[in-house]
């Protein structure tokens, strides 16, 4: 076909050869869109497994609310001890008005509509109540422990924090 002693023939055999490599590679790399539909925005969890997306933890309004109205804020709800424990925290703004948290009398509860369930501070022999019940000081941060014995709360869930008059709702865990 073509003659050795052509010039042009080494040049049109890298050609071929080249638009033949490009060819493969390009149908090699397009699939059809119905193949693999998460894969164009990066990896996408299996339904029902957690995400990293993190939901902030109040609005504006919320924090207002709880440092006006109670005294406090950040609050924050974490999932401790391989989730044996979830650890309730806060700190005090207005030590007057953060009263009602610190309260001996009080009985916290964490309430997760979702699980069903009611947790409690428990009370160990030695130790007493896993919860701080001194007097509050402005600047300072607080916590509570609540069991979480076969762990029916899970990261992720939006719980309630009840201590007496004092409610906190929607409070994710994590």
């Amino acid at each position: 076909m073509f003659k050795k002693s052509d010039p042009c023939t080494p040049m049109l055999l890298a050609a071929f050869l080249a638009s033949s490599i490009v060819c493969s590679t390009s149908q090699a790399q397009s699939t059809p869109d119905t193949a693999k539909p998460a894969a164009q925005g990066g990896k996408a969890a299996a339904p029902g497994m957690p995400t990293r997306y993190r939901p902030s933890r109040f609005s504006k309004r919320a924090t207002e609310y709880y440092g006006l109205i109670w005294g406090v804020d950040s609050l924050s709800v974490k999932w401790a001890e391989s989730g044996e424990v979830i650890r309730f925290s806060y700190r005090i703004l207005d030590p007057d008005k953060a009263a009602a948290l610190n309260d001996k009398k009080a009985e916290p509860s964490l309430i997760d509509p979702q699980a069903g369930v009611k947790l409690v501070v428990p009370s160990l022999e030695k130790v007493g109540k896993l919860r701080q019940s001194s007097t509050p000081e402005a600047g300072k941060s607080y916590w509570m422990a609540f069991s979480n014995k076969g762990r029916p709360v899970k990261r992720g869930d939006r719980v309630n924090v009840v201590i007496g008059r004092f409610k906190a709702e929607g409070l994710v865990v994590q």
